[in-house]
């Protein structure tokens, strides 16, 4: 990997997958390994698969929270953030 984190994918690997120079990609990460897909322009995600995401993404092993305790809990980071508005 670059120092600009640009990752070189070996010429029979994107010949195999028909990838074009400019071509863009879905990055995302599954059990600690990188996946990348070639993007589908005008695709969008339905919400299970939103949701399917980004809990490969965000991991939370602790007691379940209940919406009063979220809400407290971004009230006070709200109010420490210093960031005023009426959301």
């Amino acid at each position: 990997m670059s120092g600009k984190g640009q990752v070189v994918i070996p010429k029979d690997v994107r010949d195999r997958l028909g990838l074009k120079p400019g071509q863009k990609l879905d990055v995302s990460e599954s059990g600690g390994a990188i996946v990348l897909r070639p993007a589908q322009a005008g695709t969008t995600l339905t919400m299970e698969e939103a949701i399917a995401r980004l809990r490969e993404i965000i991991k939370y092993d602790g007691p379940p929270v209940s919406i009063e305790q979220m809400n407290a809990t971004i009230d006070e980071e709200w109010a420490k953030s210093g960031m005023r508005g009426d959301w």
